[in-house]
């Protein structure tokens, strides 16, 4: 017979196996965690970014935006470090979060993860303090991802909070999420478009955005989908399962082919092997790098590439009227004739990938209306010594939904979505009521 106590250990055990089983197949009432996705035209270029609620003077909070940025290693945002926040003690025009000391692990753990150092960048040290604060600071290094200067911020305690989704509306239910970003000086933001005060990294990055979420069914999966006008967001998920436009679960479309790794990168990297025009195959050489980007506008190609792009193409379009090119595009054509459109519509450009699949650009992606009567191939020369031959822009993201699966290191890619008469404009963000 089992004694007293023996009896009391065995209850106990049998009720701690059950509570961690019951953890272990708690499956939360959402699928993914959803933001929208603005598209900025006040800067020099067409940017992208997302808001997000911060946490101000604890009891308050604040909405921001950040810019998408695919290479950024960790958050950063325009905001003030403080060791000892009450309500009230933070002016009304500031964001104030809390410091991390550069005697904590996640100050060494940033800084050594890191390794990617921009030459422009001044050397970290710990030689700061805040008054009251007793601790050094933590300063980190910033880059500009649109001018590439550097400064520095101060490594920083934050919580940012983000809708909840079943992929078809966003949930009344908010995932509140406490990472380590930076806060950054005011003249960081340069070339900026108004009102985005901070960058997301969705990067690869052991410090990015999600390496923060606490769940691994939204911590492996990225998925955009950038919209073509200012007027109607886009959207951005984090998480599996599928995503719903106009009823369409969107992920059906996805074609998929290998991420890449880059030694000196926490972007990501796709294998091209060709550029096809009309049955024409343009070999790309062996060991050309092809980044996908948030921030530049355009596809860029190295000049031996390019070439035979502009080549190709323009046998393709011989029927179409050119006209002298507008900066930065080497190919132009007349849209209209006497106040009459010609509707332009040219032949598609396939992206052949490494692994046989092909990512189609067509003329929505391909044709940017420059002036009222002047469109542009889309693509611009990178010139003959560029760091990457192929450097897939924004433009060419637009109205595409893509997905980065960071756990099986895939990237999937649907080509355009206005084929299927669906735009990413067509997610629902009317809240609903979580279960």
């Amino acid at each position: 017979m089992l004694s007293f106590l023996q009896l009391i250990v065995t209850l106990l055990a049998f009720i701690l196996s059950h509570k961690y089983e019951a953890i272990a197949e708690y499956v939360p009432p959402y699928s993914s965690l959803v933001v929208p996705i603005t598209k900025h035209t006040d800067a020099a270029t067409p940017l992208y970014s997302v808001q997000f609620e911060t946490s101000w003077d604890i009891t308050r909070s604040k909405i921001r935006r950040f810019l998408i940025d695919t290479d950024a290693p960790f958050i950063w945002n325009d905001c003030i470090v403080q060791w000892n926040i009450y309500p009230g003690s933070c002016p009304d025009n500031l964001l104030c979060v809390s410091p991390v000391s550069c005697e904590e692990y996640q100050c060494t753990q940033v800084r050594t993860s890191i390794s990617f150092k921009n030459p422009s960048c001044q050397p970290e040290t710990n030689s700061s303090t805040l008054p009251g604060w007793g601790y050094c600071t933590c300063p980190v290094n910033v880059v500009n991802p649109i001018t590439g200067s550097c400064s520095q911020g101060l490594l920083n305690y934050e919580d940012l909070m983000l809708s909840t989704s079943n992929g078809m509306n966003p949930f009344d239910g908010i995932y509140d999420v406490t990472i380590n970003g930076a806060c950054a000086p005011s003249s960081s933001f340069e070339s900026f478009p108004a009102n985005v005060t901070g960058v997301l990294a969705l990067s690869s990055s052991p410090y990015s955005f999600q390496s923060f979420f606490f769940q691994d069914q939204v911590m492996y999966r990225i998925s955009l989908c950038l919209p073509s006008t200012t007027s109607t967001p886009g959207v951005l998920f984090y998480g599996n399962g599928p995503k719903y436009f106009k009823n369409v679960d969107v992920t059906s479309y996805l074609s998929y082919t290998p991420l890449l790794k880059h030694p000196d990168s926490f972007g990501y990297f796709i294998g091209v092997s060709s550029i096809v025009i009309k049955k024409r195959s343009i070999e790309v050489p062996m060991n050309t790098t092809t980044k996908l980007s948030t921030i530049e506008p355009y596809t860029t190609l190295r000049t031996d590439i390019y070439n035979q792009v502009i080549r190709r193409f323009s046998m393709v379009t011989k029927r179409f009227r050119t006209v002298k090119p507008i900066a930065p595009f080497g190919l132009c054509y007349k849209s209209y004739t006497n106040g009459t459109e010609y509707g332009l519509k040219v032949p598609d450009i396939d992206f052949g990938l490494e692994n046989g699949k092909k990512w189609t650009v067509s003329t929505a992606n391909s044709m940017k209306q420059v002036t009222k009567d002047v469109v542009c191939l889309a693509f611009v020369d990178g010139g003959a010594t560029s760091e990457h031959g192929i450097v897939i822009g924004t433009f060419q993201f637009e109205d595409n939904f893509v997905s980065f699966d960071l756990k099986n290191s895939t990237f999937g890619f649907s080509s355009s979505l206005l084929s299927k008469q669906i735009s990413c404009a067509n997610f629902n963000f009317t809240t609903i009521a979580s279960n």
